[in-house]
């Protein structure tokens, strides 16, 4: 008879470690933002960055926003600059001029507006790539972010809803209505309304390797951005944080490639009504098609919204889901509620756990 081989202890031991390595680096890696925080403001500063820039994404994560970083500079090294000049000019506004709370500045919450509103700002320069000149805005947008997210949070916190990038949709459009086509010196693109969509049923002229690239490039188009090589970039970067973002956000393009549904409808609806004003559609599809949904009334046990209080990355999310479910379960229907007065949040369980908000 063979002799079945089994794993040395040092091979046990080397495959727990790497495990560990792994599960370090993953999620809002937890071990290493208590680690960061004993640490010189500086380096402070490189963490909330780099969460800043991955946030566009919904991920707190140094790791992946490093990655989502070197992802920009492939694409174009003057959009990454711009963008990391809004996340960190974004990032010290919150500090310096609102001093915001900590735990929200540290998870990179005010500085993805930023990261958006300095990239989508070099896009749509008619300038060009390394016009110096148009930093100058970009520094000014970037600084108001904070201030724009702070005066609609006072709003969207009475829903318990998040502000998402309706900053950067305000600001952008902002500087773009403001300086227009003709401007001297920040001119923005030339934008006319989109031709009829014209349909066709036929599979004749179809590309199906650019119908299979157009699902990861659809997901790097939420930094502007259509170089595959950078997409693939970011899906590793979502894939380190949470592979559950990952499969919704290949999910979610796949969806908007191959069919016409909500969000696609919203976009096509918003990007012909903005462009009668010569405006991009920005997020603002997202946005309002996320908020509506958020908003959604229903009694059906399959939907659950979650205190945004309590929000983190999603496996954490479905664990804390369980957590509240088995809860229920257990007090039976002698359950008490706290009034939507009072938490905010219809049906929150009294006595329920509020940490500090990691992800919008």
């Amino acid at each position: 008879m063979e002799r079945t081989t089994q794993p040395s202890n040092k091979e046990l031991q080397v495959s727990s470690s790497l495990f560990r390595a792994m599960c370090l680096c993953t999620g809002d890696m937890h071990e290493y933002g208590k680690w960061i925080q004993r640490q010189s403001v500086m380096l402070q500063l490189v963490d909330c960055v780099f969460r800043g820039v991955a946030q566009v994404m919904f991920v707190n994560n140094p790791l992946s926003g490093f990655l989502i970083t070197v992802g920009l500079f492939l694409q174009n090294p003057w959009w990454g600059l711009n963008g990391l000049l809004g996340t960190l000019v974004s990032t010290m506004s919150a500090v310096v001029l609102l001093g915001h709370d900590r735990g929200a500045i540290l998870a990179g919450l005010y500085g993805y507006n930023g990261t958006l509103v300095g990239m989508l700002m070099a896009v749509f320069s008619a300038k060009g790539d390394w016009y110096w000149w148009l930093l100058l805005p970009n520094m000014f947008m970037s600084m108001l972010c904070p201030v724009v997210s702070s005066a609609l949070s006072s709003i969207t916190s009475k829903w318990d809803v998040p502000v998402f990038t309706l900053p950067f949709n305000i600001l952008l459009c902002l500087h773009l209505a403001a300086t227009g086509h003709n401007h001297p010196y920040f001119p923005g693109p030339f934008i006319t309304k989109s031709p009829p969509w014209h349909h066709n049923s036929t599979m004749e002229g179809l590309d199906v390797s650019q119908l299979f690239l157009a699902v990861p490039v659809g997901v790097s188009q939420v930094y502007g951005c259509d170089n595959p090589w950078s997409a693939g970039v970011f899906l590793l970067a979502l894939l380190i944080a949470s592979p559950t973002i990952f499969l919704h956000a290949m999910l979610g393009s796949a969806v908007g490639v191959l069919s016409a549904f909500f969000c696609a409808y919203m976009t096509a609806a918003i990007s012909n009504l903005m462009s009668t004003v010569a405006l991009p559609a920005c997020t603002w599809p997202f946005c309002l098609s996320t908020l509506i949904f958020l908003l959604l009334s229903s009694e059906t046990p399959a939907i659950c919204r979650l205190p945004l209080s309590v929000v983190s990355y999603p496996e954490k999310n479905l664990q804390y889901y369980r957590e509240l479910r088995d809860s229920e379960r257990s007090k039976g229907p002698q359950q008490i509620y706290r009034s939507g007065s009072q938490s905010g949040v219809p049906g929150v369980l009294e006595g329920t756990p509020e940490v500090p908000s990691e992800m919008c």
